[in-house]
């Protein structure tokens, strides 16, 4: 199925003529020409991300031979998205004219303890009488209780200094060190074996970007591996993808380059939500000073005064990461609406 749908991908792009002419804010895509100088943007900015030329004989023209997609390999994901659901808000920021194609996701994950925490902070704790109970603090946890309960070395006829020197005498007649060594089981050495090679062994993900054509927008593709390193089937991969996505906005397809099952973000709605958040960030950045009220130029001012086209992709990653919350790729980048670098 997903080789099929792969033929007709191909078939639609070629019949696709290539877009000349910059959209960016104003429908939210890119020609193939910015999606080149918005990567190596990312490149140069996380260099965990690479260009790659991949298949020689799948290389699409209206690429650079050398910058057909792109890569970030070994992408941790510990945790499944299935088991974080339950203690998810999902905040919905809506388009400035209403439109639902404009609404997009974004995830923001509250861990319970934190919540058990917060709640605790928040009430008093009070005892039978209504009476609020005062905190324990660091400096007077185990306070004079302790004091009082701290055993005492010494007895009544003042012999317990004599017992701690006697103490002392037996060790200056033992060698600690072979003690020590023959202490240590072969189960006692095997632990510590595995404390120097204490590494969290997780999930891993290969994400890559592709430029499709058709929807002239970037597409992201993701192949992931288990703790033992073998390769996910696409029903594994779904359990680290928003269940509101899985098997819907995100499906298993062939990658144009890389072999193995991917999963894949459809890119049908891209445009339309990086042209919502394009707009609301022009929204929020004060136009020019010298700007006037139905002045063409204004107009244009005010147009250029949006997000330039090397920040599209530190903002639609951004944006992706709702699907995949759990997956941590790297694009940390402070976005600001502003044409100047």
């Amino acid at each position: 199925m997903s080789s099929l749908l792969g033929s007709l991908r191909s078939a639609r792009e070629w019949a696709m003529p290539t877009l000349k002419k910059s959209a960016f804010l104003e429908q939210g895509v890119l020609t193939p020409e910015e999606f080149v100088q918005a990567g190596d943007e990312l490149v140069y900015k996380c260099p965990t991300w690479t260009w790659e030329a991949g298949d020689e004989s799948k290389r699409k023209s209206y690429l650079p031979a050398d910058k057909q997609y792109l890569v970030t390999r070994q992408v941790p994901c510990q945790n499944r998205v299935s088991a974080m659901e339950s203690d998810m808000l999902m905040e919905q920021a809506e388009g400035g004219d209403g439109d639902d194609d404009d609404d997009w996701l974004v995830s923001t994950i509250i861990q319970r303890t934190e919540k058990a925490l917060n709640l605790e902070d928040e009430f008093d704790m009070l005892d039978e009488d209504g009476e609020v109970i005062e905190k324990p603090t660091p400096d007077t946890a185990g306070g004079e209780n302790d004091k009082s309960e701290a055993p005492t070395t010494t007895d009544a006829d003042g012999d317990g200094d004599d017992d701690e020197y006697a103490d002392m005498d037996a060790f200056e007649d033992d060698n600690i060190l072979e003690d020590d060594a023959a202490a240590v089981t072969p189960a006692q050495q095997q632990a510590d074996k595995d404390d120097e090679d204490h590494t969290i062994k997780v999930r891993t993900y290969d994400l890559s970007i592709t430029y499709d054509k058709y929807y002239q927008t970037p597409r992201v593709w993701m192949i992931g591996r288990n703790t033992q390193d073998q390769p996910l089937t696409g029903e594994e991969m779904m359990e680290d993808v928003i269940s509101d996505y899985a098997n819907k906005t995100v499906t298993m397809e062939s990658h144009p380059h890389v072999s193995g099952p991917h999963a894949s973000i459809h890119p049908c709605q891209h445009g339309k939500v990086m042209k919502a958040i394009v707009r609301n960030l022009m929204k929020n950045t004060p136009p020019p000073a010298e700007t006037t009220e139905g002045d063409v130029d204004g107009e244009e001012a005010a147009m250029n005064n949006g997000p330039s086209v090397e920040m599209y992709l530190f903002i639609f990653l951004k944006f992706v990461s709702s699907m995949i919350p759990t997956i941590n790729y790297d694009f940390t980048m402070e976005v600001t609406a502003n044409t100047s670098k």
